[in-house]
């Protein structure tokens, strides 16, 4: 099954590109993956990784488990996911709506002088520090605290959200719309989201069934 998943470094990591229908389900692929991941085990330490296919075939409670197996196993730093079977004018389409879209996943901490930069959505498991940027064309979601400037729906996405365990960011922007974050000295200790209602940024608790 070599022909049907290949992985290749590139000057931005490594990219897995896997035809899914050569395999008979999730479970064998992610077999193939890890045997071939292991040959180089160290090789991979740290390495950003990204995966190519037909994202009609991975869902997303698969995608969270080859996540886990590969920050777990092979110390990944970050994985995203790319649509190999959209056409040009698709894939340009990074975000579509709250929920959609390509996904970056980092799992470290984003220091000082950073600045993350993805057209879909961004996933930070870890804090965001002052000094920072992170960039979005979707949502950009910190398990963590973060601190430095964010903006989500970069390009025109107004239903982009900003979501943190620990929301105090330096500057906080949705699409065109930007503010400054307060000086608090006490942060409430839950999580919060920021979105775009009524023309203006609203930050508010993360309420899991009430949120849409």
């Amino acid at each position: 099954m070599d022909d049907n998943l290949i992985i290749k470094g590139t000057k931005d990591g490594i990219n897995a590109v896997i035809n899914m229908d050569r395999f008979k389900d999730f479970e064998e692929m992610m077999g193939v993956l890890v045997e071939k991941l292991s040959k180089g085990k160290a090789f991979y330490r740290g390495a950003s990784l990204k995966i190519t296919t037909d994202l009609k075939k991975i869902n997303s409670r698969d995608f969270g488990k080859l996540k886990e197996v590969l920050f777990s196993e092979f110390d990944i730093k970050d994985c995203s996911l790319e649509d190999k079977v959209k056409n040009e004018e698709a894939a340009s389409k990074a975000f579509n709506g709250i929920h959609e879209g390509r996904t970056k996943f980092l799992r470290r901490t984003v220091r000082s002088g950073e600045v993350i930069d993805y057209p879909g959505n961004i996933v930070i498991v870890g804090d965001v520090n002052a000094g920072s940027q992170i960039s979005a064309g979707g949502n950009i979601i910190v398990l963590g605290a973060m601190r430095g400037s964010a903006h989500a729906g970069n390009g025109g996405n107004p239903e982009a959200i900003v979501a943190a365990f620990y929301m105090q960011p330096e500057i906080l922007q949705i699409d065109n719309l930007m503010t400054r974050a307060p000086e608090e000295s006490d942060k409430p200790a839950y999580p919060e989201v920021a979105k775009i209602k009524e023309g203006t940024i609203l930050v508010e608790p993360y309420l899991p069934n009430k949120f849409k």
